[in-house]
């Protein structure tokens, strides 16, 4: 699965929500997030928890870059949540552990979060989810368009992921 991703700083998500309702965004949930980050030698690993829901785990390749950027993932479904954070503590340790409310938001085919981190702050997240018939170019240029209409200077792009502002 692919993604072409961009994150920023948020200041005001009240105003980034009013954003969304104007551009005619869906909203989905808003739900409590915890990622536990494992080590890995190559990219990321982390197991997703969610409240309410279930767990994911998600391994995943994104380059730091403070601009839209391919991210490749697989995701895997996890019934026992307890017995899998342990095995993947035992094989790979725990590098962080990463906890937000999100709100996600569908526009097309991107999804629009807005995210409070606990000790980072607020953000917003594009994740423009790609199939075959989805165009980069296309995909790119409306990753722009919504850069502009949420007001994100370059400033606030953020290039890593949360677990790399935390450790």
């Amino acid at each position: 699965m692919r993604n072409i991703e961009l994150k920023a700083r948020c200041a005001d998500l009240e105003t980034a929500r009013s954003v969304c309702e104007r551009l005619g965004a869906d909203l989905q949930w808003t739900r409590h997030q915890t990622d536990i980050y494992f080590r890995v030698p190559d990219g990321r690993l982390k197991l997703r928890i969610e409240e309410p829901g279930g767990a994911t785990l998600v391994a995943y390749q994104r380059p730091n870059a403070a601009a839209a950027r391919d991210c490749r993932y697989t995701l895997t479904p996890i019934d026992d949540i307890h017995a899998s954070v342990a095995d993947l503590e035992a094989t790979h340790g725990i590098l962080v552990r990463v906890e937000k409310t999100r709100t996600l938001y569908l526009l097309d085919h991107i999804r629009i979060h807005l995210d409070r981190v606990d000790g980072l702050g607020t953000f917003i997240e594009f994740e423009a989810v790609m199939s075959p018939h989805h165009d980069d170019g296309a995909t790119h240029a409306r990753l722009a368009d919504l850069r502009t209409a949420f007001a994100i200077v370059p400033a606030d792009l953020v290039p890593q992921s949360y677990s790399d502002l935390l450790s």
